[in-house]
């Protein structure tokens, strides 16, 4: 693989004039076109039916974390992947690691990688590094035990050049030590037809989650889960739970990198691509005529890339973070109520620090999607007595609020860059 390696052919002077404003500068919170995601998979009591969990069959784990850099050449322009780091661990039964060693090994010749020292490989502008550990120097480090007859194999893949600092290979370890995500317990919210009762509990502030970038053709979420094999997931089946991938036989990333990170790297970076050709929708700008109209204060809280709030005219706070466990949130005095659109797992309590400041907590949601030709409910996780539900799409529900306040909301059609 040779880097840098191009994202989209060709930008319009629309896009060229969003990535200069909104992608390429670094005074934010995190630079936009840096792009991060950890995923860290686990067996637990409490994760039994996705990690395989019983009382004889416990301790495999299984760690992703991937951060890449973008830039733009200059001369056409052409965004371009210019930066990789892709750390994969693995701990398992040790017979199962030591097959994974030799077919790692296998997969390496077959790639053509050329080892430049010990456990040390290069192709291209890549290396790669595989270690195998007895006990990994990080469950030393956080003093967690390995199950005897377990070891552990890292894979990490590097640009030559990327200057990865401590801080970022420390970062998934962090997470891990945080423990499984246990999910809120839900309360009993009452369920509306539109936002009308907001209007009683104006200027109000939002948090969103991915259904705004859902409705305007960003992938949702699992989409990264079937890029890093993540969990088992195909393209003609549903999976209602979903099972991690913990088997190093499973998992699938390792190979693809060795035998043809090129084409791998398609996969790898349509997610940018993808948040990068979205436009904002008819919801986003319905939020930026109710802000202008006064009855949205604040920054809009995102957990969104893809900065479409942004692109639409309003300012952001990116909370979905992997170096502050709580980020600082700006919860307004003057703002009566919390508007949470499309997101399902409240991993930062914004929703509960609101309510413990006596705001209104709405949600907008579907509770449902569609997956393989099929309806999957897929209700809140996170409402609470005295929440209202609105079961609808982030389009029509803010429109129609724009409608009962008397704002002007301009629907502005634009193309959906649908996934494929």
């Amino acid at each position: 693989m040779f880097l840098p390696h191009p994202v989209i052919d060709q930008l319009d002077e629309s896009q060229e004039a969003a990535w200069y404003e909104h992608f390429a500068g670094t005074g934010r919170e995190r630079p936009r076109a840096i792009e991060e995601g950890i995923w860290r998979r686990t067996q637990d009591p409490a994760n039994a039916a996705r990690s395989g969990w019983t009382e004889g069959e416990h301790g495999r784990r299984r760690i992703v974390h991937y951060r890449y850099r973008f830039d733009i050449d200059y001369t056409f322009p052409v965004p371009r992947l210019a930066d990789l780091y892709l750390y994969t661990s693995v701990r398992a039964p040790e017979a199962e690691i030591d097959t994974y060693l030799g077919e790692v090994r296998a997969w390496l010749i077959e790639g053509r990688w050329r080892q430049t020292g010990d456990g040390v490989w290069s192709k291209g502008d890549l290396r790669v590094t595989v270690t195998a550990y007895d006990v990994h120097p990080q469950d030393e480090r956080g003093s967690r035990d390995t199950p005897e007859g377990f070891r552990s194999l890292d894979v990490v893949f590097v640009s030559e050049d990327f200057q990865v600092t401590r801080t970022v290979r420390q970062l998934p370890w962090d997470v891990l030590s945080g423990g499984i995500r246990v999910k809120d317990k839900r309360g009993n919210p009452s369920y509306a037809d539109d936002l009308g009762e907001l209007k009683n509990h104006l200027p109000f502030q939002v948090e969103l989650g991915c259904g705004t970038s859902v409705e305007a053709g960003v992938p949702p979420l699992h989409f990264l889960h079937r890029v890093y094999r993540v969990t088992e997931r195909t393209d003609n089946a549903m999976k209602e739970t979903h099972p991690f991938v913990l088997s190093p036989q499973k998992d699938t990333l390792v190979k693809e990198m060795l035998l043809d990170a090129t084409a791998k790297a398609e996969e790898l970076v349509a997610m940018f691509r993808f948040s990068f050709l979205a436009r904002p929708t008819a919801a986003h700008h319905a939020l930026k005529a109710l802000h202008d109209a006064g009855h949205m204060v604040g920054p809009v809280l995102q957990h969104n890339f893809d900065l479409l709030a942004a692109r639409a005219g309003l300012a952001e706070c990116f909370v979905r973070r992997y170096d502050q466990k709580i980020p600082p949130v700006p919860l307004l005095a003057e703002a009566r109520a919390l508007l949470v659109i499309g997101l399902h797992a409240d991993r930062r309590s914004i929703e509960k620090r609101a309510r413990e400041r006596g705001m209104k907590v709405f949600f907008v949601d579907t509770e449902g999607l569609e997956e393989f030709g099929r309806y999957l409910p897929y209700p809140l996780e996170g409402p609470q007595d005295g929440d209202v539900v609105v079961r609808a799409e982030a389009t029509p529900a803010l429109v129609e609020l724009c409608r009962q306040l008397g704002v002007e909301c301009p629907v502005q059609p634009h193309p959906v860059h649908a996934p494929r």
